[in-house]
């Protein structure tokens, strides 16, 4: 397991806080920023993922539990009705999104907006979100990063006609938030409302023949 570069910052503060409170004002005071410490080291974890060979598979984009399962009439993107399977991540599962399918970014969009709970149904709309059009010749699909109450930052390492591999590092939202994957109905959807899922190994779709 490594530890992503945008937490470096967060985890040496967090450390010479430590250090500071421990050697200038009191050990107890060091406990809270010690701890604080290792929740940064732990949040911004990227442990390693097996990631399915299955050429068919959809895998999972973001680590959590499956918030919804519901009808597209018509995505933009996908070009046709689709489903949208919403997963919530909490603040204490892995925070790094990683690509459901083999790819090329065709479409990138980045909206400003709110910092509502990620949990509510409405967020995608008006909170602060990334989507990326993913696609290759068998289908398109996207990928929406949406930001949350605590997460007031969304991180991408990529842009319009980057290539990406399944289960490849994309992005991450910092400190609670959803991911939403919206797929034609080309596919079969294989994970349902409250299922726990794993960002890059859980399949949670498979292409139809």
């Amino acid at each position: 397991m490594t530890i992503v570069r945008e937490g470096y910052a967060f985890i040496a503060a967090g450390a010479g806080l430590t250090a500071f409170l421990g050697f200038f004002v009191s050990p107890y005071g060091a406990i809270f920023a010690g701890v604080l410490t290792l929740y940064f080291a732990y949040f911004f974890r990227n442990p390693k993922r097996n990631i399915p060979a299955d050429e068919d598979a959809v895998l999972s984009p973001a680590d959590g539990t499956v918030q919804d399962v519901s009808r597209v009439e018509h995505d933009d993107f996908v070009g046709s009705d689709a489903t949208k399977v919403t997963v919530f991540m909490s603040v204490f599962d892995v925070h790094v999104n990683r690509s459901p399918i083999d790819g090329e970014i065709k479409c990138q969009k980045y909206v400003c907006g709110a910092f509502r709970p990620a949990y509510k149904d409405e967020v995608g709309f008006d909170n602060e979100h990334h989507l990326l059009g993913i696609e290759n010749d068998r289908l398109r699909i996207t990928v929406t990063q949406i930001a949350g109450i605590l997460a007031r930052r969304i991180v991408s390492w990529v842009t319009i006609d980057d290539k990406l591999q399944k289960g490849e590092l994309y992005g991450l939202i910092r400190f609670g938030s959803c991911v939403e994957i919206v797929m034609p109905n080309s596919v079969e959807v294989l994970v349902k409302k409250g299922q726990k899922v794993t960002g890059g190994e859980t399949i949670i779709g498979r292409i139809r023949e």
